[in-house]
């Protein structure tokens, strides 16, 4: 009969046990899921169970992992994304987030740029964790991708952006998700990449403060080359600050538009 053993299709005899198949293909496993449910008693296998097999702590190989992610994503899909190279310019409340949602899905690299350091004021809504306090965000970023993803190719650059040096930090991405808190920066990253770039295309925010309602958070096309996601008004200020839920749902409204542009999708 055929079974499901860590998201691989595999035939076994009638009557096998759980535990049979956890002697067989992973001896060393401290946890046992059967159909989505943890078990610690042996139960006889029926036609089409999944069982997954779980050794605490231990890091997946490569290749199981790549087939962990083409069972959810599918092999189209995921094929694509392990080529893709994106750039992030920024590593706040945005940058951190979108690196996050674009390790979990596979992203083949990301080039990271800032220059700040993890403080205490940015655990409200950035992917940082108290021991990242101190820490440069560039290297910080890379230690958390690192064990969510350890195979995402991560390019670190520890600089402050500017015109004259965008072009040659972004020189091998075509996608740029733009995650800066300046508005001056947001104004220099996309003039420079739009004009003198024929192909490069820049995922931006604009409007993402406060508490006000999720639905207010759109992606907007601007053209072939420049999307805009937030809603436009709400920048931070008194009373309306940057908090993790708008913040986080305008950053995965980043992370998914480069996802769709990457698969050829080009309208919202």
């Amino acid at each position: 009969m055929r079974v499901s053993i860590n998201e691989k299709s595999f035939y076994v005899k009638e009557n096998s046990s759980i535990f049979d198949i956890k002697n067989r293909f992973k001896k060393d496993a401290d946890v046992v899921i059967l159909n989505g449910f943890p078990i610690e008693k042996d139960e006889v296998l029926k036609e089409n169970d999944k069982v997954v097999l779980i050794k605490k702590g231990e890091i997946p190989s490569k290749e199981e992992l790549e087939h962990l992610l083409v069972s959810r994503h599918t092999p189209k899909v995921y094929d694509k994304l392990k080529k893709e190279a994106v750039g992030i310019a920024g590593l706040g409340g945005l940058g951190s987030n979108v690196a996050v949602s674009l390790s979990r899905i596979g992203i083949g690299k990301l080039v990271l740029v800032d220059f700040d350091v993890v403080e205490p004021s940015n655990l409200n809504r950035q992917q940082y964790l108290i021991k990242h306090l101190g820490m440069k965000k560039t290297e910080a970023m890379k230690e958390m991708i690192s064990e969510i993803n350890p195979f995402v190719k991560v390019e670190i650059k520890d600089k402050y952006i500017t015109e004259d040096n965008v072009l040659d930090i972004f020189k091998n991405v075509d996608i740029i998700v733009e995650a800066f808190d300046s508005p001056k920066c947001k104004a220099s990253l996309v003039s420079e990449i739009l004009t003198k770039t024929k192909d490069k295309v820049i995922v931006a925010a604009s409007g993402m403060a406060g508490y006000f309602s999720s639905n207010t958070i759109k992606t907007k096309k601007i053209n072939d080359r420049f999307y805009l996601i937030g809603d436009e008004v709400n920048e931070a200020k008194e009373g309306s600050g940057l908090m993790a839920p708008r913040v986080s749902i305008t950053a995965n409204h980043q992370a998914n538009m480069v996802l769709r542009l990457i698969m050829g999708q080009k309208e919202t």
